[in-house]
């Protein structure tokens, strides 16, 4: 089941800009360990679902996940071979909008090397660079 708003106010959004950091979402707050962005970048709902499953499969019994980001900004799509003009295509899905610091998910429960492994499973599935980081170490340089 993919992450996606109950309702939304407006079924078209502007696209906005990726510019800056992220200020908000960029410690720790649940887990020991977290998978930091290190650029920005739209994270669909189908990435996020790749990821989470990744790392429930490899973290096995006694771990804890948490996901940081929520796709609630809607992207448009127009289809194939339609000409110029005519409008802004239809919704096609949902994207979390990441910049660089941010705190995609959080884990628990593992030893360190289970959560190195899992990390290297889970950063395949992204779209951009991450790192991960262990709770009370905090040298991000932006």
């Amino acid at each position: 089941m993919y992450l996606q708003p109950k309702k939304v106010r407006w079924r078209k959004q502007r696209r906005g800009t990726l510019k800056g950091k992220a200020f908000r979402g960029n410690k720790l707050a649940f887990g020991e360990y977290g998978i930091q962005a290190l650029d920005r970048a739209w994270i669909t709902q189908q990435q996020i679902e790749a990821v989470r499953v990744a790392l429930v499969r490899s973290l096995k019994k006694g771990a804890k996940v948490w996901i940081r980001i929520f796709p609630d900004k809607p992207y448009t799509k127009k289809p194939n071979e339609v000409r110029m003009g005519g409008g802004k295509g239809d919704p096609e899905g949902f994207v979390a909008v990441v910049k660089p610091g941010r705190i995609l998910f959080e884990f628990t429960g593992v030893p360190e090397e289970v959560a190195q492994e899992a990390f290297t499973i889970a950063a395949s599935k992204l779209p951009i660079p991450v790192r991960l980081v262990k709770y009370g170490e905090f040298t991000f340089k932006y």
